[in-house]
């Protein structure tokens, strides 16, 4: 395992005891360095928004639930290189996400430093997505209510929808 993801499986398991804050939108302030814009999930699901979509989870997490069409793209195995072949044009709308929208503005940005100018970031990630009732998909590309929420703390912020955790190798 890369540090990076070690890194957030220790603060995704740390985190309730440092506190909580009150809003999605104070966890994003105190996380994000916000120079990545954010869009919301309203603005993502209407029809006349036409971007693509990156899912900046680990697998298993795009493999319980995902944004219909996302392309993954991974935190950890996230390769500039690939996107640039899937994605020529550093003119295109893209918007990424995450769980809630941490990990995406760190490959928004990665995405913004190699060229793309029009990156957003999901505000709230997938469980702001499913907490305004859009539909989610699993690898069958069948609706699901289930989405990976890696641990309690960031499990807290989903409020529709089954919360799946990480397995253990007990």
């Amino acid at each position: 395992m890369k540090k990076t993801y070690l890194f957030f499986i220790a603060l995704c398991f740390m985190m309730p005891f440092v506190g909580a804050q009150e809003t999605i939108d104070d966890l994003l302030k105190r996380y994000n360095k916000n120079n990545i814009p954010y869009i919301s999930v309203q603005e993502l699901a209407m029809p006349k928004t036409n971007a693509i979509v990156l899912d900046a989870r680990e697998q298993d997490e795009f493999n319980v639930s995902h944004l219909k069409n996302a392309i993954y793209v991974g935190y950890d195995t996230f390769k500039l290189s690939t996107v640039e072949k899937q994605i020529p044009n550093k003119d295109e709308a893209i918007v990424v996400y995450c769980t809630l929208g941490v990990r995406s503005e760190v490959i928004a940005n990665k995405l913004k430093k190699a060229g793309y100018t029009n990156v957003k970031n999901l505000f709230g990630g997938i469980i702001e997505w499913k907490n305004n009732s859009f539909d989610v998909y699993n690898t069958k590309n069948a609706t699901t209510d289930s989405v990976h929420v890696c641990s309690p703390f960031w499990g807290k912020w989903l409020k529709k929808g089954k919360k799946v955790y990480p397995k253990t190798n007990d």
